[in-house]
């Protein structure tokens, strides 16, 4: 019995040591586990979600708004004709967000940070998108083609690297 329980350590190890590979080679930050809020048990369920891995916030307080939104490039923050929207307190560096989602098919996502956690946005707020498109101050929203993704059976992660203003530009924050 103990030369089964020796044999298992070890493989849970060598996997453990291949996951922490995996996320070192995918270039994304590395830091505490981040718990999954919104619609986690779709997640957890395998449903048709996205799993919305934001990071990138400039100071840790406020809130987090992650919309969805569909196929249609004219309903693309537009008012009122987003699909979902998941607003969460944030309580780390990096937060992860799922939203549940009707099924497969082409999706658009919108993140905005909420610093001052007032409901509306402001200039020290941030935001980004799934695909993570360049914008500027003159050019805040991207187009459809530049951040739909496309969702199957299950659960589709995106990164999103939020960008605030600096002056007469907008980027990530320096960390």
């Amino acid at each position: 019995m103990n030369a089964i329980a020796a044999d298992v350590g070890m493989v849970m190890k060598k996997l453990v040591f291949a996951c922490l590979g995996a996320v070192l080679a995918s270039g994304w930050p590395v830091s505490a586990p981040a718990a999954t809020v919104g619609d986690a048990s779709a997640c957890a369920r395998g449903d048709s979600a996205v799993l919305v891995r934001v990071a990138g916030f400039k100071e840790r307080r406020g809130t987090v708004r992650v919309q969805v939104y569909g196929a249609n490039p004219s309903d693309f923050l537009a008012k009122g004709r987003k699909l979902k929207r998941v607003d969460v307190p944030v309580t780390a560096a990096r937060m992860e967000v799922c939203v549940d989602l009707p099924g497969p098919g082409d999706y658009a996502v919108a993140v905005r940070h909420d610093v001052d956690g007032n409901g509306k946005s402001g200039w020290s707020d941030g935001g980004g998108f799934s695909r993570n498109p360049h914008i500027t101050l003159v050019n805040l929203k991207p187009r459809h083609r530049d951040v739909v993704i496309r969702v199957g059976n299950g659960v589709r992660p995106v990164d999103v690297l939020l960008n605030y203003r600096q002056g007469l530009s907008i980027g990530p924050v320096a960390s």
